[in-house]
């Protein structure tokens, strides 16, 4: 038995448009964002897939992403799980940032480790400071203690994979399942399950709007992956 799970990078946000760090700072799909989600709704409708489980972070972008894909699928209102846990990688003080002049300041060396390397994290955001998501009604219901002042590729994977085991993969033999998230909560995932190693996941880039089918054996291990449409 052949399992397929589908995979969407969220379409293009406003602050990826402005070349901005976004993290978890909760932006819009930008006119571009909003064209690349309904193109990956019709050629998965158009490529005959059908979804009953959907699985999308908090955010905004990734959200609204889904709500696209499925319209254009006529696939309104099927079941949906949204998690913190499938939220971008949390960049720490560098959010809002615009990542040019970020480089500037730093150094584009600097830089390159903090959005390159797979374990150093960015510098952190103050408990205080105004963006820390403690003061989000949104987290209302997460321990303080769990949310991110900044994040590593490394922590993104460990924050992500409890959540793929324990709630997604019991899911995935019964279920016709699409998960719109983000960049690096989408490399969390790939690489788990292509077993990449620490240096070469960091290389790995993940276009937006794209759907990214993986099917999987009963034992929820590749067969073989490939995009939809554009790439």
């Amino acid at each position: 038995m052949m399992i397929p799970l589908v995979l969407l990078r969220h379409g293009e946000s406003v602050w990826n448009k402005e070349n901005r760090f976004t993290g978890w700072t909760d932006v819009e799909l930008s006119a571009k964002g909003i064209s690349e989600a309904k193109q990956a709704g019709q050629v998965l409708q158009s490529k005959g897939y059908v979804f009953d489980l959907a699985f999308t972070s908090v955010l905004k972008r990734a959200q609204h992403t889904l709500d696209i894909v499925l319209e254009e699928m006529d696939l309104n209102g099927i079941e949906t799980y949204k998690s913190w846990r499938l939220n971008e990688r949390h960049y720490g003080a560098l959010q809002g940032l615009n990542k040019a002049e970020t480089a500037q300041k730093f150094g584009e060396s600097q830089v390159a480790i903090w959005r390159r390397s797979y374990s150093v994290p960015p510098p952190p955001l103050a408990r205080d400071d105004e963006r820390f998501e403690g003061h989000d009604p949104l987290y209302h219901d997460v321990d303080p203690s769990e949310l991110p002042l900044s994040e590593s590729l490394k922590d993104t994977v460990e924050r992500f994979l409890p959540y793929w085991h324990n709630t997604i993969v019991p899911l995935l033999s019964t279920r016709q399942v699409i998960m719109v998230a983000h960049g690096n909560t989408l490399r969390a995932l790939i690489k788990y399950m292509d077993q990449i190693s620490d240096d070469d996941i960091v290389n790995l880039e993940i276009p937006t709007g794209v759907p990214l089918v993986y099917e999987l054996n009963e034992a929820l291990k590749p067969i073989k992956s490939y995009y939809l449409g554009r790439q």
